[in-house]
């Protein structure tokens, strides 16, 4: 595919994830997962993304009507916009636990939240990560009457969901296994049916691990390979049919914007670069953008039921 990519943005960030585009508000949406940060941009202002820095780590967020959801490390809130400073607890991440306290502040530990978004439906999914990003310790949850239901259990780090335009299909990836598999979905009740590997990367020669996702108006998968330097495109029927590299090493999540929803954000991360590595890939850490035939798909935005 020929494509060419641009910096849309040179930031510096340590773990770039979770892009969504709000099409009410003309705004990119994403988070710096290690530093706590939430951005905000709007494309067309001219002006340099706004930032809220919150206490914990933020492994990812959604849209909701008058604001954001946030998975923050000990649970799901809802803060809204423009920040006051308030944060309204939805349900606790039943993987993070308290430990005591450490120079008179409580140390917590266990699995951050990781990878998430809404289904069609407008619930909230969202996937854990072991914290030593070894061991399947790690599970995937559906937010549902204020509760986080394990749907998905035994995983190392919860990534790549998204859902097919029909609503037929939860895709979900384990990254520690490089394959992404494909659920059978129902939408009016958020049943999953056994899933199966749908696509394999040790099977069609890609590298890196299949980090973050989203899916186009065609029903075309786009996978970030994290320490593969691209992005990639499937067909429903998982074959490969597009590859574009970028210019760094650590793509961690695309995501469609735009007023015609045809330009795909790629968040980056430096996480994993030494001063040399900085140095060879000064893009990294930066929002990156590329402009395509195809458009995405509107983010649904959570509704609370």
């Amino acid at each position: 595919m020929a494509a060419e990519i641009e910096i849309a943005l040179e930031l510096n960030m340590s773990l770039g994830e979770s892009p969504l585009w709000s099409e009410a508000r003309q705004t990119l949406y994403w988070v710096d997962i290690n530093r706590g940060m939430i951005y905000a941009w709007r494309p067309e202002s001219g002006a340099p993304p706004e930032t809220i820095t919150l206490e914990e780590k933020v492994g990812c967020i959604a849209l909701c009507e008058d604001g954001l959801l946030a998975s923050m490390s000990s649970g799901v809130v809802r803060l809204r916009l423009p920040f006051d400073g308030r944060l309204e607890r939805l349900a606790a991440n039943p993987e993070w636990n308290k430990e005591g306290k450490k120079e008179g502040k409580e140390e917590q530990q266990g699995n951050r939240f990781n990878d998430g978004r809404c289904d069609p439906a407008r619930r909230f999914w969202v996937g854990t990560i072991d914290a030593e990003e070894r061991h399947p310790t790690a599970a995937l949850y559906c937010l549902e009457s204020g509760e986080l239901v394990r749907r998905e259990a035994k995983l190392g780090i919860a990534n790549g969901l998204a859902f097919s335009p029909d609503q037929r299909w939860l895709y979900h990836t384990d990254s520690l296994t490089r394959r992404i598999m494909r659920y059978p979905f129902d939408a009016a009740s958020g049943a999953t049916g056994t899933p199966h590997t749908w696509v394999d990367l040790q099977s069609l020669g890609l590298p890196g691990v299949p980090d973050g996702a989203a899916v186009d108006s065609e029903g075309c998968y786009w996978s970030a390979l994290y320490d593969g330097g691209r992005v990639v495109r499937f067909s429903p029927q998982g074959e490969l049919l597009a590859e574009i590299e970028v210019p760094c090493p650590h793509p961690t999540m695309p995501a469609f914007g735009g007023r015609d929803l045809r330009t795909l954000y790629i968040t980056t991360a430096t996480q994993h670069l030494d001063a040399e590595g900085r140095a060879r890939w000064p893009a990294a850490g930066g929002l990156l953008s590329v402009n395509l035939d195809v458009p995405g798909l509107a983010e649904p935005v959570w509704s609370e039921n």
